[in-house]
């Protein structure tokens, strides 16, 4: 891949960093505490706010890793790329808030890209709500919201999204989902970069 491409989801991985902190902090009326770290395989910056007035405590994460060799145990499902040059980034938010009534909400966007010989890269993440007090009415919305995300690129992504997510969150050990679901999709480059990543900016906004 080109370096146009990497450093164009780069910057929006920031912009949606700072959108997602700059909106929670506008709500909470409370500053995120942001640690920045720098290293040889990467960069990446977490902003908590912890004891506010609107929520207990949020993380939003980013990071972007760079390195010379994808190491075997991080390539299970892709073992042809063992050893290859890449590049991970992503945004993550855990948000929980101090009302009970207030689901806790997940969401993360990632992007990958390996080189040498042969180019490979794809989008992943999706978002899931977890209720301790569940209402019909926050699920519907919650689900509308997923479904109106991916309906542009194809009335077949959310009915396919939704059930990864619910299979990714099942507990079998107390044979339930957990919370209400949401969407969760990895390896997708459907469509081409531009199709691909213009439907991840869909769902992470």
């Amino acid at each position: 891949m080109t370096a146009a491409p990497s450093e164009t989801v780069r910057a929006y991985l920031l912009e949606l960093h700072n959108h997602l902190c700059q909106n929670i902090s506008a709500e909470d009326k409370t500053a995120f505490h942001e640690d920045k770290w720098s290293s040889v395989i990467g960069d990446g910056r977490t902003h908590i706010l912890r004891e506010g007035n609107v929520f207990e405590q949020v993380g939003v994460n980013f990071s972007h890793i760079r390195a010379s060799a994808l190491p075997e145990a991080a390539s299970a499902r892709h073992p042809e790329l063992t050893g290859r040059p890449y590049q991970a980034m992503g945004v993550s938010l855990v948000c929980h808030a101090l009302n009970p009534y207030v689901p806790t909400a997940h969401m993360n966007v990632r992007f990958f890209v390996a080189d040498d010989p042969k180019e490979t890269w794809w989008f992943g993440g999706g978002f899931d709500l977890t209720p301790i007090y569940g209402f019909e009415e926050d699920a519907v919305h919650w689900h509308t919201q997923a479904y109106e995300a991916c309906q542009p690129f194809g009335e077949e992504l959310y009915p396919r999204f939704k059930q990864w997510c619910d299979e990714y969150f099942f507990l079998p050990h107390r044979d339930e989902q957990r919370g209400v679901g949401g969407l969760f999709f990895d390896d997708f480059k459907e469509g081409g970069f531009d199709q691909a990543f213009a439907l991840t900016r869909s769902i992470a906004d």
